[in-house]
């Protein structure tokens, strides 16, 4: 689990819009509407393994 304190710093890498944390393992971007995964607890804040909302993986 992502502690709060990370949470209250970690912004989207794209647009730079606070990070919401819903779901196990994905932390997601309201703005641009895509998730990033959370891999053994660390984030995985790169823009090209963000996931568009709706899909289940990035291509």
């Amino acid at each position: 689990m992502i502690s709060q304190e990370l949470l209250e710093v970690l912004a989207c890498p794209r647009c730079h819009t606070r990070i919401e944390f819903r779901e196990p393992d994905v932390l997601r971007c309201p703005n641009c509407k895509v998730r990033y995964p959370v891999v053994d607890g660390i984030p995985v804040m790169l823009i090209e393994e963000a996931i568009p909302d709706g899909k289940e993986r990035a291509d």
